[in-house]
């Protein structure tokens, strides 16, 4: 197994910038590889959660367990979409995030890029696709910014209790 981390982690290094590899798929931690009929790496689980699906295409999407790690390994604004207050409960219930109120994205994300999707203070909403590229995202007053995958509704109702 050892030698599949260590291409996943040239890939995420590749496709997330350099660090993302080493803090998707540590070393030191025993993960969960589910493959495909071919043998093929499909999902890389934790005892946190999903971390990654690597698609068919060879590009990761991320679980929300591989956005917080992602987010404690990069600097920002790096692999992330702000967004401002009053987006906060919709992208935590797993609603798209809307360009109106993106306020910092990565300039380096493009359409198409698997993004974290983060609150001004960088706390964690959601992991999915940025629809737009940086520079559309601060033009653009309408449409969806980030299709998001997964909402991180579980710390929303962590603070409620």
């Amino acid at each position: 197994m050892a030698p599949d981390l260590d291409a996943l982690r040239i890939v995420a290094d590749y496709q997330f910038g350099a660090g993302a590899g080493p803090a998707l798929f540590p070393q030191a931690e025993s993960l969960s590889v589910s493959r495909s009929s071919g043998g093929r790496p499909r999902q890389v689980h934790a005892d946190g959660g999903r971390i990654v699906s690597y698609g068919v295409d060879g590009r990761f999407t991320l679980g929300l367990e591989g956005g917080r790690r992602l987010l404690s390994a990069l600097s920002p604004p790096a692999a992330r979409v702000t967004v401002g207050d009053e987006s906060e409960p919709f992208v935590r219930e797993g609603r798209n995030a809307f360009a109106k109120f993106v306020k910092g994205v990565d300039p380096a994300v493009r359409a198409g890029d698997e993004v974290a999707v983060v609150t001004t203070d960088g706390d964690l909403l959601g992991v999915g696709r940025a629809e737009l590229s940086a520079s559309a995202m601060a033009d653009f007053d309408a449409g969806v910014a980030v299709q998001i995958r997964e909402g991180d509704g579980a710390a929303e109702t962590a603070g409620d209790a």
